[in-house]
């Protein structure tokens, strides 16, 4: 990708999915709770993979969803993410690679295995992750070069990866590279309790060079540690210049230079699986953004893109998304 402009370059866990249907007696048994995201060491991870039974292999990681549709829509796009030298470290890299988006992070030799996450679907469409961040939580400062970041208009940063230090500093060193090549900053909060765990740090983040601030409503609440979301949406707008939050069914309000846009959800006749839905609404809204677009297309984009995630399995797209738009 050096060298190459592209619309955006995501950084993010490189992880592999393994999706499996099971009704909430099933999360219930097994201490998970609905909705939500939770870290599992590598035993963890293969003790509930034995429990699940049959599922779908699929690579996946937050950011990585977020790029590969991006190119599902016609944009350009790049990925730094770390896998192992294993079968599904080569599963990763051959999928996100056929999706479009260039791809060269050096694989991890003799470390971690490749990061998985078990994700169980609710008949209601609801997902529970249990992740087990294997290699991809060893992306460290090295594995960002400034040829890669000044070669992006956009660069996104997901919040998943902010557990360990060298990951905060290769976001921060990004974010600082971005900023000094005249590029945008684009961040994902992730999960609510991933904000739970690291509040004080995000916002020290997006107060200090984050453009473009992506969100769920029950993630900014707990930003702010608040249950008005007219509250929290007016403290995110003296914190950052643009923010996207989704509402579910509701659709997204934006927050661009202080004055908030709604924009509605796009109709789908079923909702078979939510993984990803936040993924794809980032890409839709992004592939806009990179093209100055108005924030209430930018949004409709997103809501586009996330429409098609939920009516199948999985948190790739299964058609090309511009044939949507």
């Amino acid at each position: 990708m050096s060298g190459k402009k592209i619309d955006v370059l995501g950084i993010g866990n490189a992880i592999v999915d393994v999706i499996a249907r099971h009704d909430d007696a099933f999360l219930d048994r097994h201490g998970l709770v609905k909705g939500s995201m939770q870290l599992v060491d590598e035993a963890g991870a293969l003790s509930l993979y034995d429990k699940i039974g049959p599922g779908i292999e699929i690579s996946g990681g937050s950011a990585a969803n977020t790029i590969a549709g991006i190119t599902s829509l016609g944009g350009s796009a790049g990925y730094i993410g770390k896998v192992a030298t294993d079968q599904i470290g080569d599963v990763f890299a051959h999928d996100i690679r056929a999706a479009g988006v260039a791809y060269d992070t050096p694989a991890l030799d003799g470390g971690p295995k490749t990061a998985r996450c078990i994700v169980i679907v609710s008949p209601d469409g609801q997902r529970t992750m249990s992740t087990f961040l294997g290699a991809s939580a060893l992306l460290g400062p090295d594995d960002i070069s400034e040829a890669d970041i000044s070669g992006a208009a956009i660069t996104y940063l997901e919040g998943y990866l902010w557990d360990r230090p060298d990951a905060k500093d290769a976001f921060r060193k990004a974010a600082q590279l971005a900023t000094k090549n005249q590029a945008q900053v684009a961040l994902t909060l992730s999960d609510s309790f991933c904000v739970d765990r690291h509040r004080d740090s995000f916002l020290a983040l997006i107060r200090d060079g984050v453009d473009v601030l992506f969100a769920n409503e029950a993630e900014l609440l707990s930003l702010y540690e608040t249950t008005s979301f007219a509250d929290a949406m007016a403290a995110v707008a003296k914190d950052c210049t643009l923010a996207a939050v989704t509402r579910s069914e509701k659709g997204s309000a934006i927050v661009a230079d202080g004055t908030v846009t709604e924009v509605p959800a796009q109709a789908v006749d079923e909702v078979v699986d939510t993984t990803g839905a936040g993924d794809l609404y980032a890409a839709g809204f992004l592939f806009g953004l990179a093209r100055n677009k108005p924030v209430a297309e930018c949004a409709r984009l997103g809501h586009v893109a996330a429409a098609e995630i939920i009516s199948h399995i999985g948190a790739r797209p299964q058609v090309e998304l511009k044939t949507l738009i």
